[in-house]
């Protein structure tokens, strides 16, 4: 492995865009979109015969070693790290004392023993750490695996832990050693807590240990480097960007899912372009491109529903402007019921900017403009409704269901509880992100009679006896519902995510200079 420090300082600059001949269209009527990555959150390993006989041979030979001696190693450590962390407050640091730093010695070198016995025979650190009063946090990136722990292990700086981790026998001795920032699950306010309490150690003047932060918040396959949360960055001092590189052939590492001192002025800092700043030098140092995706939007794309997104889907970009927005809810049931009850009371009624900026309770600026323009407005005015509805997908993407049973609430006749086509096709098109669909054939099959007028009851009859009816009445001979040019129409892709995003004609740099930017 490989670690990489960069200069301990804010860093102030945009990243560019990359341009490839192999593009995903299709939210704009075919203009280019975001250039294509592979999925970061998708790693898939194709094994020879010789090496499934290597592996087998392995897990009942060398395996079984190396387990035991792990776990020989961290009982090894435990009364070292007990010693050490007997009477210790958990907020306030002790002055460090020679013994401790003996303590500290002996756990790196237990734990380096224990890595090389695992298999990480050498670890290449290129750079210098920065001392706790220069950057009280490191930043590292990208995160794939659980063996990242290493560079915890070699620096003993602090992490973000789940408070029910410091309960497990000798595990929870050693975690406690490195002074952790816990975080309660069954509290409510713990996340507010635990960024007060890094805002706190930071600015300790190095009295703390650094921190140590994977700012993507999950694994990928570091095929690129996906939106940096701002937790990092929300204290405004100093951070030193570290980057991990495996250079195994076989990536046997990645953990991922299928279905994831400059000078700052209060009144000017921006937590998330500082976030975005350090992704920019952090991915330029790995030689790999950017995307603005994140792990909720992989879920977005990704979920197993009804109505599953198509490949042309703009949900993804609605889903950039609610973050961008901070128009997420936190009670997602409930703040929903509430968008829908209000706009249920409008119905018909449309909204300009300045209403919908009132109705959102936010000012206008023009990443709202955005949001309005989304929705492809008529004189400049908006259905509130369809924003509640792409807003129900967004927070809840496997209960489309629900979703759907919302927006029939705000679109029934008040008289008999039914909708029409006309209002029937509003609503999925909202629901799936798209410009134009068919809803024709589905209305039909639902209506079953020719009432010409159908309701949620037996919308949701219709669906549960044919689980397969969006691919058998929206999807089939409709134009861009793949988001890949060159996947084939009997072969859809996941939710509007390419298997592959790989750029073919962009040649990352693969010997980047470091360099402080001020």
């Amino acid at each position: 492995g490989t670690l990489c420090g960069s200069n301990p300082r804010a860093v102030a600059g945009a990243g560019t865009r990359m341009r490839s001949s192999r593009r995903c269209y299709g939210a704009r009527g075919g203009k280019e979109l975001d250039p294509p990555f592979r999925n970061p959150f998708v790693h898939e390993l194709r094994f020879t015969p010789l090496q499934k006989a290597k592996i087998a041979l392995m897990t009942v030979t060398l395996f079984p070693i190396r387990l035991l001696f792990a776990a020989f190693m961290m009982l090894l450590a435990w009364p070292f790290a007990f010693v050490a962390t007997v009477g210790r407050s958990e907020d306030t640091v002790e002055p460090e004392c020679w013994w401790r730093r003996v303590v500290d010695v002996v756990l790196k070198a237990i734990m380096r023993t224990m890595w090389f016995a695992g298999g990480f025979h050498w670890v290449t650190v290129k750079g210098r750490q920065a001392l706790p009063s220069e950057a009280p946090i490191l930043t590292l990136a990208p995160h794939s695996s659980y063996f990242d722990a290493i560079p915890v292990t070699m620096t003993m700086a602090s992490i973000v832990m789940k408070a029910e981790s410091k309960d497990i026998p000798v595990w929870g001795t050693l975690i406690k050693f490195i002074r952790p920032v816990f975080v309660s699950r069954s509290d409510q306010d713990s996340r507010r807590k635990t960024v007060e309490e890094i805002k706190r150690r930071a600015h300790s003047g190095g009295e703390w240990p650094q921190i140590m932060i994977f700012p993507e918040g999950t694994c990928t396959n570091r095929s690129c480097l996906i939106t940096f949360k701002p937790g990092a960055f929300i204290p405004a001092v100093p951070v030193q960007p570290v980057v991990l590189r495996y250079p195994n052939e076989l990536d046997t590492i990645t953990w991922t899912w299928q279905g994831p001192g400059a000078h700052w002025h209060s009144w000017s800092y921006n937590p998330a372009l500082f976030a975005n700043n350090v992704r920019s030098i952090m991915a330029k140092a790995l030689g790999v491109p950017v995307t603005d995706y994140s792990f909720e939007d992989c879920q977005l794309a990704m979920a197993e529903g009804l109505l599953r997104l198509p490949g042309n889907t703009r949900l993804l970009e609605f889903a950039k402007l609610i973050r961008s927005l901070g128009l997420k809810p936190q009670n997602t049931e409930e703040e929903l019921e509430q968008y829908a009850s209000r706009a249920r009371k409008v119905r018909e009624e449309r909204l300009g900017l300045e209403d919908l900026a009132h109705y959102l309770n936010v000012p206008v600026s023009d990443t709202l403009g955005e949001m309005l323009s989304y929705f492809e407005p008529e004189d400049g005015k908006m259905d509130i409704r369809l924003y509640v509805i792409a807003l129900s997908v967004v927070c809840r993407p496997s209960k489309t269901l629900q979703t759907v049973k919302l927006a029939f609430k705000m679109f029934e006749a008040e008289d008999d509880n039914t909708v029409r086509e006309g209002e029937l096709a509003c609503i999925l098109k909202a629901a799936l992100g798209v410009r134009e669909l068919n809803a024709a054939p589905l209305f039909g099959a639902v209506d079953g009679g020719g009432k010409e007028r159908i309701t949620f009851d037996e919308f949701k009859a219709f669906a549960e006896q044919h689980p397969d009816f969006a691919w058998d009445y929206l999807y089939p001979n409709q134009e861009g519902f793949h988001s890949c040019p060159d996947t084939p129409s009997s072969a859809p892709v996941a939710n509007g995510f390419c298997m592959d995003f790989t750029s073919k004609d962009v040649q990352p740099d693969r010997n980047p200079s470091q360099k402080k930017v001020d």
